[in-house]
């Protein structure tokens, strides 16, 4: 507080005027906050939006993605005479035996740690499936227009 000297008693704050000052503050101070706490949920509603909007784009290019790899199998399958059809099949089944072969030894010669980081790796691409396939869609459209500008070189 200021001590008033003898030429300034008059300019010297009363109880009266402090208190007021003191409220009056208070109401700028409870403002500002208020003000503060608005832009912290306009900013979480804004975020939450975004997010939203982003998984139903990547909803709809996954959807979409699927769409043309189906269209594209079929096409292919069309294409195909049969007994290439019946090759590719056996060899596929082929393919899948020695896989699960391969599998089920890797996992017997694999240590316990080393299965566990495995493990918990699977569950995190799965959790996060969404991310993965747009992410290798991507790659895929990437490497597809590369191949395709070289060929017309």
């Amino acid at each position: 507080m200021n001590t008033p000297s003898q030429g300034d008693k008059e300019s010297a704050p009363t109880p009266e005027k402090l208190r007021e000052q003191v409220e009056h503050t208070r109401e700028e101070l409870g403002q500002t906050v208020e003000a503060k706490a608005d832009v912290k949920a306009q900013t979480k509603e804004k975020a939450a939006e975004i997010k939203d909007q982003a998984a139903q784009k990547a909803a709809l290019v996954t959807d979409q993605l699927r769409d043309k790899a189906t269209q594209a199998a079929q096409l292919v399958k069309d294409n195909t005479p049969d007994p290439v059809l019946d090759k590719a099949a056996h060899a596929a089944a082929q393919v899948r035996d020695t896989a699960t072969r391969v599998g089920q030894l890797a996992t017997e010669k694999t240590p316990e740690p080393v299965r566990e980081k495995a493990d918990q790796a699977a569950v995190m691409a799965r959790a996060n499936r969404t991310p993965l396939l747009v992410a290798a869609a991507a790659a895929l459209a990437f490497f597809l227009l590369l191949r395709r500008s070289r060929r017309r070189r």
